[in-house]
C-alpha cells in the first residue's frame, strides 16, 4: 500500500464503545477508520464492500460466532487481517481465535495504545496478544521437562522462532523464501511435537521449555 493510510473496520455490537473507538481511530493519521458494523452478517457485507486491511472484532456478537465469522473473513478475503477485541480473557477462545487466523488478541480494558500497535503489527503481517493473556496462557500450560531440541527439525525450528516473534504463516513463507503451503506443513509440525492447538500454545509451550526466548 505504500504511504497510503491503513483502513481499519469496527465490529462491535456496544455502539458507545465503538463510537469512541472510532473516533480514536480517525484521530490517527495513517489509520482510516471506514465503519462500524453491529452483527456479523453486516460484517461480512462491509468488508466484501470496503476490503478493510484491518477489521477490529468482538467476537461476542448478537447473531454470530465472531470467531466462525473471522474464519470466515480469513478464507474470503485473506488480505483483511482480523484482530479480536473483546471483554473475555480466556484462554480457550485465544486458542480458537488463533486457529481461526487471528491477527491479535486484546481486551477491552487495555489501553488505546495496545490496540493502534496491534493494528499496525497486523497490517505488517505480525500477531498481538495482550500481556495479560499471554500471562494466563502461560499459567495454564503445564511445564514439559523434555530434551532442549524438542523433536524439531532445524527447519521447524527457524518456523517457531519466527511464530514467537509474531509473524503469521503468510510473513513466516516470505522470510524464509518458501511457500505458505510448505510453511503451513511445517507450523502443523510444530503443534504437533509441541502437543499445542495453537500457534500461541506452542510458543507458550516453546518458552517454558527454553526452546526460544
Amino acid at each position: 500500500m505504500g504511504d497510503a493510510a491503513i483502513t481499519v473496520l469496527v465490529v462491535d455490537g456496544h455502539q458507545t464503545f465503538a463510537e469512541l473507538l472510532g473516533v480514536a481511530l480517525r484521530g490517527q493519521p495513517d489509520l482510516r477508520y471506514v465503519g462500524h458494523a453491529r452483527t456479523g452478517q453486516e460484517a461480512l457485507r462491509l468488508v466484501a464492500e470496503l476490503l478493510p486491511d484491518v477489521v477490529l472484532l468482538d467476537p461476542e456478537l448478537s447473531d454470530a460466532d465472531g470467531i466462525a465469522i473471522a474464519e470466515l473473513m480469513r478464507h474470503r478475503y485473506p488480505d483483511t487481517r482480523v484482530v479480536i477485541l473483546t471483554a473475555s480473557n480466556e484462554a480457550t477462545l485465544v486458542g480458537r481465535a488463533t486457529a481461526a487466523g487471528a491477527a491479535g488478541f486484546l481486551t477491552k480494558n487495555g489501553p488505546l495504545g495496545d490496540v493502534l500497535n496491534a493494528v499496525h503489527t497486523a497490517h505488517g503481517g505480525g500477531m498481538t496478544v495482550s500481556t495479560d493473556i499471554l500471562a494466563r496462557l502461560l499459567r495454564s500450560t503445564t511445564p514439559v521437562v523434555g530434551p532442549r531440541p524438542g523433536g524439531l527439525t532445524a527447519r521447524e525450528h527457524e518456523v517457531l522462532e519466527l511464530m514467537a516473534a509474531g509473524l503469521d504463516p503468510r510473513a513466516i513463507a516470505r522470510r524464509l523464501g518458501i511457500s505458505v503451503h510448505t510453511c503451513r506443513g511445517h507450523v502443523k509440525a510444530v503443534l504437533g511435537k509441541l502437543g499445542a492447538h495453537s500457534q500461541l500454545e506452542a510458543v507458550a509451550v516453546a518458552r517454558q521449555r527454553g526452546l526460544v526466548q
